[in-house]
């Protein structure tokens, strides 16, 4: 069963923490509401932050810290108990995107092309509520490190926040993160204990030849039809090259050449811009070595030169094994089993969270929100986060910390 915008719909979940949680349910849809109402983009999260900082204070968190990624937060709630000397942490990104939104809701954007459209103000939201239940209730052995996270709508803020010292100051044993997914049913949770996402890179090719007129074209190097054969030429790179059994992804998103007054003017230029996407390293070099190989080849036989900038973005988001199996226990516990689905397809998509996995063992989740909400996936101006799954993400991460940091030692087996 779905909610419209302003019922909200009690989905099927247990335990303590989702119970203590849903008591402040409209206070978190508030919150949630008012951070999509003022967007702002990666490393400008000034009023986020500062309604985090709040909110985190009125929580009764032992710690606030702030300046670490530029404008990233993170605060920390000791337990009842701290003798097991152990830190969990718990990441929730805060930045914007910068397109127009077309809702027309009371909570749409005050920002003219800027918008949540990725669903982070519920990710904060989430996070937010998460640690007032953990700061009210305390029923761990350890500290818990929450994670306010800018810019990873291609900022990279989470190495941004990694090199301002933020696992040397905070030294984790691991960390989670979780997206909302429009792809699956309010209440179900999603993970697997390998690739989440791919690695993002951004392909450059600078192709240089010779302008003329059109009419007389032989006397030309064409560029524009040197960027027609190297279109079509990459293409055979993932079904020639990388294996069956891996993945690859290589789109050519953008190409500038010559001018659209100019009918008959051949230009001496021209550019391409791309991604590709990958999860394995191996693959991705050799992707990188082949597109190389082929604009150059291509370009000369042409009597032309192509020049290929290839920036690696970001790379690919990765569970390690005993943490997603661990993540999915937590979400069993909360959802039942049949609601947890711990083998989901992999997303060609990229996440900045894979610094953090670079670093620390740790997974990366998705819990599902669905499409009857809002009628948009991410990305689309017309979506908005559910705000019916506040009070389940919550739990699942305090879930994190109460089960990962018990009071009590684990019997054994």
């Amino acid at each position: 069963m779905y909610g419209d915008q302003n019922t909200p719909v009690r989905l099927r979940a247990t335990g303590r923490a989702f119970e203590h949680i849903a008591r402040f349910h409209p206070e978190l849809t508030a919150f949630r509401r008012d951070l999509h109402a003022h967007p702002e983009l990666g490393f400008e999260e000034v009023y986020t932050g500062g309604r985090v900082r709040e909110a985190l204070k009125l929580c009764g968190v032992d710690e606030v810290h702030e300046g670490l990624g530029k404008t990233g937060l993170v605060a920390v709630i000791h337990g009842q108990r701290r003798d097991s000397g152990r830190l969990i942490g718990l990441r929730a990104d805060m930045d914007a995107l910068p397109m127009a939104e077309h809702n027309d809701f009371a909570w749409r954007s005050t920002k003219n092309g800027l918008m949540h459209g990725c669903g982070h103000d519920g990710h904060t939201a989430m996070l937010i509520g998460a640690a007032r239940y953990l700061a009210e209730t305390r029923r761990f052995n350890g500290s818990a490190v929450l994670i306010f996270q800018p810019g990873e709508e291609g900022h990279a803020g989470a190495k941004a926040m990694i090199n301002d010292g933020l696992f040397d100051r905070f030294p984790v044993e691991s960390v989670y993160g979780m997206h909302n997914w429009p792809g699956m049913a309010p209440g179900m949770i999603g993970i697997n204990p390998g690739p989440m996402m791919a690695a993002a890179d951004r392909v450059t090719i600078e192709i240089t030849g010779r302008g003329g007129h059109g009419a007389h074209a032989y006397q030309t190097i064409d560029p524009v039809l040197v960027s027609a054969h190297i279109i079509t030429a990459l293409q055979s790179i993932v079904s020639r090259n990388v294996r069956g059994i891996d993945s690859a992804a290589i789109s050519i998103c953008a190409m500038q050449a010559g001018d659209l007054g100019a009918m008959s003017v051949i230009p001496g230029s021209a550019t391409l811009v791309g991604t590709v996407r990958t999860f394995n390293p191996e693959v991705q070099d050799l992707v990188e070595r082949r597109l190389n190989e082929l604009c150059s080849a291509i370009a000369l036989g042409f009597g032309a030169t192509a020049k290929v900038n290839y920036e690696r973005i970001y790379p690919a988001t990765i569970n390690t094994s005993a943490e997603a199996r661990f993540a999915g226990d937590v979400a069993q516990h909360l959802v039942g089993k049949d609601r947890v689905v711990r083998d989901l397809e992999p997303s060609m998509g990229a996440e900045d969270f894979s610094f953090m996995l670079q670093v620390k063992p740790g997974a990366y989740m998705r819990i599902g929100q669905g499409t009857q909400h809002s009628s948009a996936y991410l990305h689309n101006n017309r979506y908005d986060f559910n705000d019916d799954i506040l009070p389940l993400g919550s739990a699942l991460h305090a879930g994190l910390i109460e089960q990962g940091l018990p009071l009590e030692p684990r019997q054994a087996d």
